[in-house]
């Protein structure tokens, strides 16, 4: 028997129907969908491991918003997500969906006020969105209860792991009913979510799609040889040489973040930066300037590698190379989402060798090679024979003078 292929050919609500059609303008579902959805609807208890991008948010969103209660005014469905932009966007993603069929939802997260989500709480909520530490503060609040939960998710499960979640889920998963349906979705299967699942779920079934590929066939992964100190020239020829409608470039530090960005805007391009130090209401102004066009450059450290769904990012550039490989698959995720193409263009130096071929043996395929035409190196040149300098540390204790080390006057406190 053929498997169904649309959205329309579900056995859900017209409410449900009308909103996919309308407020989220999808009519045929991706692999993950097709596989997912069908089970969920059935109460089974599912693994789905998919790449990022292939749609599985609304894998679990609309079984969820299917099965909720709008008469109960009480909490049937909760959402757990590594990061505050994930929470964001899965809530987004679900109010659009519940449209039709007037179901409340919050999405609960740190660095906003904990008082007004409490408020929100106790006047009646049927899903709950958020990240592990703040849902398990306004559970010890007494504002979130969970005993007549239906469904919980761990959405991006291997991120939590790896963010050290484990012990704040296991005390979020303790709060809810036994008998509750469990679903987690996963781009990658370490042991220790099987083990979770071994421990928390009722004969579950495990749901692979494009198994034998972790990145996306849309994406065009490329990489390009620079020496380490023409990394801008490379971020500048492939900014002024590729069709870039928009870009994401990503960095392993913060402070790498905001010395590009800053480097970007002096020679003239529009960009803005995204990392861990930003407060939740900078981060949206900068997300909302990206999505609406204000800029097309965004960069930014792995806080933006996962749970920003940004439509149209034709380009990923690693700036850095993530030490992680599953960073790297993350990253590129970004772009060639929902069937669309996209390009990743990867900069590696001679350092970063190691941790590439680490990504191609991760993905199991070999990146193509692009060639950056940078021209003759124009900078400062390395000698060799320079003498070494103190480093950060010493400054104040020691002077430098003919390679002998000599305290200055301040470590002796003749000052």
């Amino acid at each position: 028997m053929e498997k169904m292929k649309k959205f329309e050919e579900l056995n859900i609500s017209p409410e449900l129907k009308r909103a996919l059609k309308d407020e989220l303008g999808h009519s045929e579902m991706f692999p993950i969908q097709l596989e997912a959805i069908p089970k969920i609807l059935k109460g089974k208890d599912i693994i789905g491991q998919a790449q990022t991008g292939t749609g599985k948010t609304l894998a679990f969103a609309i079984p969820i918003v299917e099965k909720v209660d709008a008469s109960k005014k009480e909490v049937q469905a909760i959402i757990i997500t590594p990061t505050r932009e994930l929470a964001i966007q899965v809530n987004n993603e679900i109010k659009k969906l519940s449209r039709h069929k007037k179901l409340n939802v919050l999405c609960v997260y740190g660095g906003v006020s904990i008082e007004r989500q409490a408020d929100i709480l106790h006047d009646g909520v049927h899903i709950v969105v958020g990240t592990p530490g703040r849902i398990i503060d306004q559970i010890e609040r007494g504002n979130l209860k969970l005993n007549h939960v239906k469904i919980l998710v761990l959405d991006e499960a291997d991120r939590m792991l790896d963010m050290g979640f484990i012990d704040d889920i296991r005390t979020i998963l303790h709060s809810t009913p036994k008998s509750r349906q469990t679903l987690l979705f996963s781009a990658t299967m370490p042991e220790a979510i099987l083990n979770l699942a071994k421990d928390y779920m009722h004969n579950h079934e495990v749901i692979k799609v494009s198994e034998d590929k972790l990145t996306v066939e849309g994406i065009n992964q490329l990489y390009c040889m620079v020496d380490y100190r023409r990394k801008i020239d490379a971020v500048k020829y492939i900014l002024n040489h590729e069709r870039i409608k928009s870009v994401i470039i990503f960095c392993n530090t913060k402070v790498s973040v905001d010395r590009l960005v800053g480097v970007l805007k002096r020679i003239g391009f529009k960009a803005d930066a995204i990392h861990g130090n930003f407060s939740q209401m900078r981060r949206n102004k900068v997300l909302t300037g990206f999505r609406n066009g204000k800029f097309n450059i965004l960069v930014a450290t792995d806080v933006a590698a996962r749970g920003l769904d940004i439509k149209g990012v034709s380009h990923v550039i690693n700036y850095n190379i993530p030490r992680d490989p599953k960073d790297y698959v993350h990253r590129i995720g970004r772009t060639g989402r929902a069937g669309k193409w996209g390009t990743a263009i990867s900069l590696v130096t001679d350092r970063d060798m190691e941790f590439f071929k680490n990504i191609e043996w991760y993905i199991d395929m070999k990146i193509k090679e692009m060639k950056c035409e940078l021209g003759e190196y124009k900078g400062r040149k390395e000698k060799p024979e320079e003498k070494h300098r103190p480093h950060r540390g010493m400054r104040g204790r020691e002077s430098y003078s003919g390679g002998r080390r000599n305290f200055s006057k301040y470590a002796t406190g003749n000052y």
